[in-house]
Formats: structure tokens, C-alpha cells, sequence
């Protein structure tokens, strides 16, 4: 091989190893040094929660948990916030990956790079026993002049907002928890949160409150989990997609999210996250 022709391979593989370098994101950086990957989630029963000792619970984490070890990583450190907190906390660089069952939403999208949706999620009422005041969906909200408490940065205050209901009538508050005790003092007619923890919270209430049927509420309140990554890690992003698109609905990932009520309903079907982000 002369020499001119060993110079430019030479090049070209300096060019091409610099490309990839430039390609490898922060948490696929973090990985190589040997740091944990860190996970970012909120107290919100059952998608994301922390166990008597910290450790990772409901179901988003445990899918996550399943598509991360399928890729090889199980050096994980959870880290708990507020709600509010995860996708400030993503950017900041408190933590690498968000889950606690975040929906898919054009806004979020601008700032968090969604893996493929994980989950179809559909919203529900927590109101009194009998639901004295029969509110089914955002629209009797709206006409009945009833108060709705839901948590801050949750979904369901743009969806309440699109069906016409006032800020006024819209209380926020950090989380759970608290739309639990909005309801059961009578300060909120209902609280509006995912159905699945709406559900929890009415199996909590000692039979005082129950969830809505999540059917009375219009299709286009139906949405999409996913989990959350920053924009500069979508190699990481990539190669999680290619991962879970084996693991989910497989028998070891239901049996790892069954016993948090996810069933085969609850998998989100063909939609992708690039429809998801342009619909919703």
C-alpha cells in the first residue's frame, strides 16, 4: 500500500470515528464511564412510584426496568421528584430517563425526545359515591360550573381547558395526594387524573369516592405514554425503541407490569410517537 493511500484511509477512519463520537449523547456517554443511569419519576400510583426502600415500582418503571436490562444495563439509580419537577429536572441533567406514565404531548415533545408509546391511557373522575353530580367528562365540568382538581403539569388541565372550562374551575395542585384530599373535603366536585390513578385513589377512599367510567370521556382525551429522554440523547433513544419493540406485550413484560392492573387493553396499538406528538 503506498504511502498516500495509507494517509487517506488513515483520515478517513479519524473522520469516521469522530463522527460517531459527535453521534454518542450524554447518558450513552455516562454509560461508557461507568456511571448509573439515572431515573427520574414521581409518586403517581401505579405508573411510577417509590418502594418502602426507594426502589423503582408501578408499571412504567417496570417496563423500563425490562427494556433496559434486555439492553444490557441494570447499573440504575432511582431518583424521586414532584411531578413537575421531572422534565426541568431531564433538562437539567438530574437524571438521564423520566417515566411515571408521562403522556405524549406536542408541547412536551418540544422539549423531551419520547421513546414509542408504551401505554394508551384514558382519564377518569374521582367524585363522591353516587357522582351526585354526574360528571362523566370535561363537558359537564364545563356545564355544571363544578370544580376540577388534577395535578400541576397534568394533561387534564389543557383538556379541560379545550372543552371549555374556566381556569377558575380548575384547582392544581402538586399530586395525587393532594386531588384525593381536594375531593374528600369537598373543596373539588371532582379530581381528574389518569384513570388507572383515579382508580387507585377511590379503592383507597373506604367506599367515600369512585372513578368515572373512562369510556364517557371523548376520544380525543385518550392518550399515550411514553418514556422521556433529553434531545441530545437519541442514539440512546433509538436503540431503547429497537429494544422494547421485542419486549413489549411479550409474556415477561406483562408478568413483570400485572400485578399494577396493566393488562394486554392498556398496550398502545400501532400508534407512533411522531403521530402521537402531531395529534395531541
Amino acid at each position: 500500500m503506498n504511502k498516500s493511500l495509507k494517509t487517506t484511509l488513515a483520515a478517513l477512519i479519524t473522520v469516521g470515528a469522530a463522527t460517531v463520537a459527535a453521534e454518542a449523547g450524554p447518558l450513552t456517554e455516562r454509560i461508557e464511564a461507568g456511571d448509573p443511569i439515572r431515573i427520574g419519576f414521581a409518586n403517581e400510583l401505579p405508573f411510577a412510584y417509590p418502594g418502602e426502600n426507594g426502589e423503582p415500582r408501578g408499571f412504567v418503571n417496570a417496563h423500563t426496568l425490562g427494556v433496559l436490562e434486555s439492553m444490557g444495563h441494570t447499573n440504575i439509580e432511582p431518583v424521586q421528584t414532584d411531578w413537575g419537577g421531572l422534565i426541568p429536572g431531564l433538562q437539567a441533567g438530574r437524571f438521564d430517563i423520566i417515566t411515571g406514565g408521562m403522556n405524549i404531548l406536542a408541547a412536551r415533545c418540544e422539549n423531551v425526545a419520547f421513546s414509542e408509546p408504551m401505554a394508551r391511557i384514558g382519564d377518569g373522575f374521582l367524585v363522591p359515591e353516587g357522582n351526585p353530580k354526574g360528571l362523566g367528562n370535561y363537558e359537564d365540568i364545563r356545564e355544571t360550573g363544578a370544580v376540577m382538581v388534577t395535578g400541576a403539569g397534568y394533561s387534564n388541565i389543557q383538556a379541560a381547558r379545550d372543552a371549555g372550562v374556566e381556569d377558575g374551575n380548575i384547582m392544581q395542585v402538586p399530586g395525587p395526594t393532594e386531588i384525593l384530599a381536594a375531593v374528600r373535603a369537598g373543596r373539588a366536585d371532582a379530581g381528574a387524573g389518569t384513570y388507572f390513578t383515579m382508580r387507585q385513589l377511590a379503592d383507597s377512599a373506604n367506599g367515600e369516592l369512585e372513578v368515572s367510567d373512562p369510556d364517557a370521556m371523548p376520544e380525543e382525551s385518550f392518550n399515550w405514554a411514553g418514556i422521556g429522554f433529553r434531545k441530545d440523547d437519541q442514539d440512546f433513544v433509538d436503540a431503547f425503541n429497537a429494544t422494547q419493540a421485542d419486549y413489549l406485550g411479550s409474556e415477561e413484560m406483562l408478568a413483570a407490569v400485572a400485578e399494577y392492573g396493566y393488562g394486554e387493553a392498556t398496550l398502545p396499538g400501532d400508534v407512533t410517537t411522531e403521530w402521537v406528538c402531531a395529534n395531541r
